[in-house]
């Protein structure tokens, strides 16, 4: 049985104590070559029903991966059944979460439809592209992503939400070996919301792009060590979300915070230069809509944006309904289930420090001595804002301008630390829109960002 297949508005009555009802389907589709052989080639569907129940001060989950009104009945009975054994056995206070009646229908497809064997020959068609013009790469890899999440919620309040919400991406790696005959390799996330042939509709919308990608790997060929230490630096769009979700972001989530995490303390104090204002935002920026937008949560609760930082002031955290009561803030939306079977956690949605008014070029002018910092790899910050994150692509600047590409290095801080010694923020944004948050369950973010000229610790030789 599909999820359009299931009236979940007739299951209301069924709902007594607080409690949340929630069908839900993730279709994934993923086609990957190396070097023009099918590595992988899948396409699949996940999905079931959850409910959950608050009782006593305590919270009852329940799962089942068959979709069908036989046992819609069944998983929220097992819920309240396991939200009352842990009352029985340790009472609590109970909350009070505040009421939210929300209507909600959010169909982002389009109507379009994802065809594995299109999505298949596009792919085919930039490898091609990428084969017949750069013969001289070791090796090459393209891959499609595909993820479409759909959802149908109710809960006890009366709240009614729907939402289909697409994502298509395309990941090019080109590697090739440097002067001394090591390897290197460069790469680089396409796409965005929407499906597959919305996103891509044609293979040469790419072509610009993977052309800039190669001449960055053959600057990489004769790329020197950057020198280690605190340095001035420009961190890209890119870096600046992987800095702003990772070390900071992170830190201000609410159960986080109730865990002992740096910003606890911090509400209301300085953690940044005033030229940082940084917001998750909910499902819009601009006029248009962000990579990963949400308009309702996973609880019921309408999505809104949450000023995390305003003017380099700590202003708020990201909640769900439990910890907004505990903090005395307002929930905004950002209780979020990756699939049917987990419980709602607070998440980030859509991550970004708001643009400044400096032009890229006049940042890059203004150092006399320093590195500009283009892309990220993996890295690690915790709950101090501690981090250290790669850096695959970057170039040295002397004298206001750019001169050799740098070999691979990290960078690493602590998070407010580094926004304070912020001078320069960007007048653009460029959103990271093949991102997935691991916080114990993986789930579609959002982040990106200006560019900041900062200093930061930089690895060397």
């Amino acid at each position: 049985m599909n999820i359009s297949d299931i009236n979940l508005k007739t299951y209301f009555n069924q709902l007594k104590t607080y409690s949340e009802l929630r069908i839900q389907q993730n279709k994934t589709a993923k086609v990957t070559l190396l070097k023009g052989d099918m590595t992988l080639n899948d396409n699949s569907v996940t999905g079931g029903m959850s409910a959950r129940v608050y009782k006593d001060g305590w919270w009852g989950f329940s799962s089942t991966s068959e979709i069908s009104t036989e046992m819609i009945p069944a998983v929220i009975l097992s819920a309240s059944t396991n939200a009352r054994f842990f009352a029985v056995k340790s009472p609590a206070k109970s909350l009070r979460f505040p009421e939210f009646k929300v209507n909600s229908s959010e169909d982002l497809s389009g109507r379009v439809i994802n065809r594995q064997s299109e999505i298949i020959e596009f792919v085919k068609e930039i490898d091609n592209y990428i084969n017949k013009k750069y013969p001289n790469l070791d090796s090459r890899i393209v891959s499609a992503r595909c993820l479409d999440m759909e959802k149908k919620l109710i809960t006890s309040d009366g709240t009614y939400a729907y939402s289909l919400v697409p994502r298509a991406n395309l990941i090019v790696v080109l590697s090739t070996s440097d002067k001394d005959g090591c390897p290197i390799e460069i790469f680089h996330p396409f796409g965005g919301l929407g499906r597959f042939s919305t996103v891509f509709p044609h293979p040469q919308i790419l072509y610009g792009e993977i052309d800039k990608l190669y001449q960055h790997l053959s600057k990489k060929r004769n790329a020197i060590y950057p020198k280690a230490g605190i340095c001035e630096c420009i961190l890209d769009n890119r870096l600046a979300g992987i800095l702003s979700h990772e070390a900071i972001g992170h830190t201000v989530e609410a159960d986080l915070v109730l865990s002992g995490s740096v910003a606890k303390n911090a509400l209301g104090k300085t953690v940044a230069s005033p030229l940082i204002t940084m917001i998750d935002f909910a499902n819009e920026f601009n006029g248009k809509p962000c990579p990963c937008p949400i308009y309702v949560d996973d609880e019921g609760v309408p999505a809104k944006d949450a000023v995390l930082i305003e003017k380099g002031i700590l202003k708020g955290f990201m909640n769900n309904r439990e910890t907004a009561l505990k903090l005395n803030q307002q929930p905004l939306g950002n209780a979020r289930a990756f699939r049917f079977s987990d419980e709602p956690l607070i998440r980030m949605r859509n991550t970004a420090i708001l643009p400044g008014t400096s032009k890229i070029n006049d940042m890059i002018s203004s150092v006399k001595d320093g590195y500009y910092l283009i892309a990220p790899s993996n890295g690690q910050a915790d709950s101090t804002g501690e981090f250290m994150f790669g850096v695959t692509l970057g170039y040295e600047i002397k004298n206001g301008k750019l001169t050799n590409s740098i070999k691979d290095t990290t960078i690493s801080g602590i998070a407010f630390n580094t926004l304070k010694t912020v001078t320069m923020v960007s007048d653009d944004i460029l959103w990271e829109t093949s991102g997935m948050c691991g916080k114990k369950q993986s789930i579609p973010v959002g982040t990106g960002g200006p560019s900041l000229k900062c200093k930061i610790y930089l690895g060397g030789k």
